[in-house]
């Protein structure tokens, strides 16, 4: 039996222009999933308590079909099209086929909300799985195996900026291929969460189709690009405050591209509000996460009063990431 963990990330800038090439600086936080695994003969028997949905346990073999479970039909299956795509990775790794896994899944991650609890549970799990199988990878090999379980589920339409950034810890920093890590200061992180999740893959094709249709909008994923690039300038910098400005440019982009919602920009519009050094929507979009720079606790205390805001916290950055936990 062995229990892997892995950290969830927040965007500083870059979502959905990742998708396109331009670069991306996803940091991970000190919220995780855990993910123990013990091998059995055959099929997997899943228990998933702490996905902020009630909890349940999920028995199949990969032809079963889908649970009989009271949440939406996109999560479940997506969930359990990583957990599958995860085990045939380590299966991969370590040159079997035929052997099952009893997996359970703990985590501090909203699922859905922006926070990439998707790539820390397949980071978590190939980590676990391939350890029980007696295979011990490396955390950019890891990091390769989670990318293409979220490839596959994701229809292609994925990046490798959160599979690396859980794989890595710290901030990374992804464009295309090229993935490393790169050095940051002490981000006074602030998460607002509106308790919803965005449908990443219809958010993602939405993107796609504006970006085909108009030019402008192609500009527009460009201009992101443009703003990670001064963004790493400032993180050399240690330049706090155009930390804050680049994020605000930022998420008006990302609305402009239609991925915001409203319970998102009241959040950040709370934030900023309340003096927060900048505010932005953090992963997909369309419900979940905001993320703002804030090092007092005037935006916590805001954004527990914002409606909409179901929830209200402070991260730390998590400079470890994947990582075996003791039993």
């Amino acid at each position: 039996m062995v229990t892997s963990s892995a950290p969830g990330k927040v965007y500083l800038f870059g979502e959905h222009a990742v998708v396109y090439g331009e670069p991306a600086v996803p940091c991970a936080i000190e919220r995780r999933a855990r993910v123990t695994v013990e091998a059995q003969d055959n099929g997997i028997r899943v228990h998933a308590g702490d996905l902020t949905l009630d909890g349940f346990t999920v028995e199949y073999d990969g032809t079963s079909g889908r649970p009989d479970v009271d949440v939406s039909d996109d999560l479940v299956d997506a969930g359990m099209g990583y957990i599958n795509e995860a085990v045939a990775q380590a299966q991969d790794a370590a040159g079997v086929e035929d052997v099952g896994f009893d997996i359970s899944i703990e985590s501090e991650i909203p699922l859905g909300a922006g926070l990439g609890s998707s790539a820390a549970v397949a980071v978590a799990t190939i980590d676990a799985a391939a350890r029980e199988l007696g295979v011990e990878l490396t955390p950019v090999e890891i990091a390769d195996r989670a990318y293409h379980v979220e490839h596959t589920v994701q229809d292609g339409e994925a990046s490798r900026a959160d599979t690396f950034c859980s794989a890595m810890g710290g901030a990374v920093r992804v464009e295309g291929d090229d993935c490393r890590t790169i050095d940051a200061p002490d981000l006074p992180f602030v998460i607002g969460y509106d308790g919803g999740a965005g449908d990443t893959g219809a958010l993602v094709a939405g993107v796609r189709r504006l970006r085909e249709d108009y030019g402008f909008a192609a500009d527009t994923v460009s201009a992101i690009g443009d703003i990670v690039r001064r963004g790493e300038e400032a993180l050399v910098d240690d330049d706090i405050e155009e930390l804050g400005r680049l994020m605000n440019f930022n998420h008006g982009l990302l609305e402009a591209l239609g991925v915001s919602s409203r319970s998102l920009d009241a959040m950040v519009w709370a934030a900023r509000d309340a003096g927060a050094l900048g505010a932005k929507l953090t992963g997909a979009g369309g419900g979940g996460c905001i993320v703002a720079l804030d090092e007092t606790p005037e935006t916590t205390t805001a954004l527990e009063y914002t409606p909409g805001c179901e929830q209200a916290f402070r991260a730390e950055l998590d400079s470890q990431g994947v990582r075996v936990e003791e039993q």
